[in-house]
């Protein structure tokens, strides 16, 4: 009987694990990055300073540092895809650093399963921050002291499709924090464009 209940015990606990596995599968399944940019709209430390939706061809997501080459600003390395670019821009305010919010999207990221990282960089290791913010975002509000920069490129896959994601940190000064995140959904005929 003793061999029967514990049999039993056993059972019921496999049981209770493959439903929490099968749980966090749908859950992972069922992400999107949207979540993201949902999470710091209501994080009570980020003023929404820019947003903006577009379609793009051939968009170009930095995988390299950004380095002057013959006179041009180009990344070391690069991949260009297309689909909808979603764009926006945070100040982050009372004492958080820019740096510390994207930390803590990364770990987000990073728990949903889905999500590869494909490039980070930190400081000088980026490249030129002015470059950063004015060339590859758009926001001169994001230029700062090269060793506060952050960047990192993620590859996400979700029920609603694959897309990439990434994630700027910088300042300016400890009271002029910002934070940048990038969602391209890919399009569903090619991720990568012609080039």
């Amino acid at each position: 009987m003793k061999s029967f209940v514990q049999h039993c015990r056993v059972a019921f606990w496999l049981m209770a694990c493959v439903v929490a596995v099968g749980a966090s599968a749908t859950r992972a399944a069922d992400y999107s990055p949207q979540a993201l940019l949902d999470e710091l709209e209501s994080f009570p430390h980020a003023l929404s300073i820019a947003r903006s939706t577009e379609v793009v061809r051939d968009h170009e997501i930095g995988l390299g540092p950004i380095q002057k080459s013959m006179g041009a600003w180009v990344f070391r390395d690069s991949v260009r895809m297309n689909g909808e670019l979603q764009r926006a821009t945070w100040q982050i305010v009372d004492g958080f650093t820019s740096r510390e919010v994207l930390k803590r999207l990364e770990r987000n990221l990073a728990g949903q399963g889905t999500a590869t990282r494909l490039f980070a960089c930190d400081g000088r290791a980026c490249g030129s921050g002015s470059q950063w913010a004015n060339r590859v975002f758009g926001q001169r509000l994001l230029y700062g002291r090269a060793d506060d920069q952050s960047y990192r490129v993620y590859a996400v896959e979700g029920a609603e499709g694959a897309y990439r994601v990434l994630l700027y940190s910088g300042a300016r000064t400890a009271d002029r924090q910002y934070l940048h995140v990038d969602v391209l959904t890919l399009a569903p005929e090619a991720g990568e464009g012609l080039l």
